[in-house]
């Protein structure tokens, strides 16, 4: 019989349960359902866990107390997504519980779980049946009940057997997981916790045996199709954490804001940090405010919308997007140097070459279906050494998350509206260094108004749209954004393009051929713009872009 808990015993419970997480988190990310909650929540709870993992991996502390709180510290400051969050406020209430213990006992322990569990309800502004807060109360109430036995792995036992009931209860308990006919992503999370942490003290399971190759394939369980991107109501995943300016100054203020312009709240602190995670169309607007409060170390915000869309394209969207990873990256922050710095958005390697040699400092990678987050495309400006960086976005989807970036650095950032590749391109194609930067703007707004740009994909699913029965597998054309139509044959496509380009009388047009067109089809397709309009400039460029078998600009 086990009574007592040690501190090394906790260590090790914990660092199992990261490893357990690491191996089952391709299958808990199958389970995230719309609207893309967090990213995945598999990969959030790891990275969360792994960053307590890797504090522990560096203490030799034996006491109880100070493994908890070493553990719920590093936590909060690496939680990633909502599921993250709330997992750090559950160990922060277990630290909290065992503060000062040399080791505990079933009923210590089993209240620091409830304690966790309480932490986690206050913190969630709304918070929602059927998710990992759920099976998280059932098992502490199953843990104090069991508590009694005086014998941990008993307790455990009985948390566990609760917790996995409770996660089956889930998908009946919210009308979202019912629709897609699974069980919550964050409580299956949370019940391998649990198992890692009976395994441990049964001897069944040690740390240090994580496989390289992880899970392996799962089956995908999710029917993502059943919800609609519109759905959507708050579009921005933020999170971002702060140092406090004043550790005894309540958030209910900054609460009650955030819960006014979002949903999804979530609010975890410490006596130095707090970190929130918010669903919200004005992520700019919550760092503004949360500035009232502390200072700003770390964010991120995506765009769940362009997640979904990913999804149901059967792309795997990009949640974290580097900057182009390079050699010569140079500091966090370069010193001013010029006046004027550039920073694009695209993916491709041709793009990418074509918007250097334009006299681009920076290039991100993301796209369509390929969002970068703000705090990539802020690390992009605060490297490029220039009083003022102007960001070309290039996809309306990253329009808004290049805007947040103004009240992040002492730079002055410029966000061109650019929508597409090509205007982008044309923008710097016709770039006058010599100008101000107010008459810069007007002139690249200028330049984007006669830029048109066509382009030829797939479907990636069958639907109905705009009074088009599209059947997936079908090459779908469209022209600024609206679609002209689906064809079978991709020389259908071209032809309804040339028909379309026929009023709009071009002088200039330039085409972007992707990875999977090969040089000679590319070819044959300029050739017959080049026949259709004898009079209009016609030129060729490998861009390498995925997702677009052509982008083609018409001016």
């Amino acid at each position: 019989m086990n009574k007592l808990l040690s501190g090394a015993e906790l260590r090790e419970m914990l660092l199992c349960a990261y490893e357990a997480l690491e191996q089952n988190k391709q299958a808990i990310n199958e389970l995230n359902v719309f609207p893309v909650p967090d990213g995945d929540t598999g990969t959030n709870m790891g990275l969360t866990l792994s960053a307590a993992a890797q504090e522990l991996r560096k203490t030799e502390d034996a006491r109880v107390g100070a493994i908890a709180d070493k553990a719920a510290s590093a936590m909060l400051r690496g939680a990633r997504g909502n599921s993250g969050v709330i997992l750090s406020l559950l160990f922060r209430g277990i630290a909290k519980g065992l503060k000062g213990k040399e080791s505990c006992n079933t009923v210590e322990f089993a209240h620091a779980m409830r304690e966790g569990v309480d932490a986690a309800y206050k913190a969630v502004m709304k918070p929602a049946e059927g998710t990992i807060l759920t099976v998280s109360r059932v098992a502490a109430k199953a843990a104090v009940d069991a508590a009694r036995s005086g014998d941990m792995e008993t307790m455990l036992e009985q948390a566990l057997g609760a917790a996995q009931i409770a996660l089956e209860e889930t998908t009946n308990q919210n009308p979202v997981l019912a629709r897609a006919g699974v069980v919550d992503a964050g409580g299956m999370g949370y019940v391998h916790i649990l198992d890692a942490f009976l395994g441990s003290l049964q001897g069944r399971v040690v740390s240090g045996q994580l496989s390289e190759s992880g899970a392996g394939e799962v089956e995908e369980h999710t029917a993502f199709e059943a919800f609609d991107t519109e759905e959507i109501t708050f579009a921005y995943d933020t999170v971002y954490t702060m140092r406090k300016f004043r550790p005894e100054k309540p958030l209910d203020g900054l609460r009650a804001y955030l819960d006014s312009i979002g949903d999804s709240l979530v609010i975890s602190e410490d006596d130095e940090m707090f970190k929130v995670h918010v669903h919200t169309n004005i992520p700019g607007e919550a760092l503004t405010e949360s500035a009232k409060y502390g200072v700003l170390e770390l964010a991120k915000i995506e765009n769940m919308r362009s997640q979904h869309d990913a999804l149901l394209s059967g792309e795997k969207p990009a949640t974290a997007d580097e900057v182009e990873d390079d050699d010569e990256c140079g500091p966090e922050i370069a010193p001013a140097e010029k006046r004027f710095g550039f920073v694009a958005v695209c993916a491709g390697e041709g793009l990418k070459n074509l918007f250097r040699e334009l006299g681009c400092d920076r290039v991100v990678t993301g796209g369509q279906t390929m969002n970068p987050s703000t705090a990539d495309i802020l690390a992009a400006v605060n490297r490029t050494p220039a009083e003022t960086v102007f960001v070309f976005p290039n996809n309306k989807n990253i329009i808004m998350a290049a805007e947040q970036c103004a009240p992040l650095t002492e730079k002055q950032v410029i966000v061109v509206p650019t929508r597409t590749v090509p205007q982008g391109i044309t923008c710097l194609l016709n770039l006058d260094t010599g100008l101000e930067a107010d008459a810069l703007v007007e002139t690249f707004n200028e330049l984007m108004g006669g830029v048109h740009t066509a382009q030829v994909t797939y479907a990636a699913r069958d639907s109905d749209f705009d009074g088009h029965h599209i059947l997936a597998g079908e090459y779908l054309g469209l022209l600024d954004g609206a679609l002209l139509g689906s064809w079978a044959e991709k020389a259908d496509v071209t032809a309804a393009l040339e028909a379309a380009f026929q009023p709009l009388n071009p002088e200039f047009v330039t085409v972007y051929h992707g990875e999977d067109v090969s040089p000679e089809e590319a070819q044959t397709l300029a050739d017959a713009l080049s026949a259709a309009f004898p009079n209009a400039d016609v030129t060729l460029v490998d861009g390498g872009q995925p997702v677009y078998y052509y982008m083609i600009s018409v001016e």
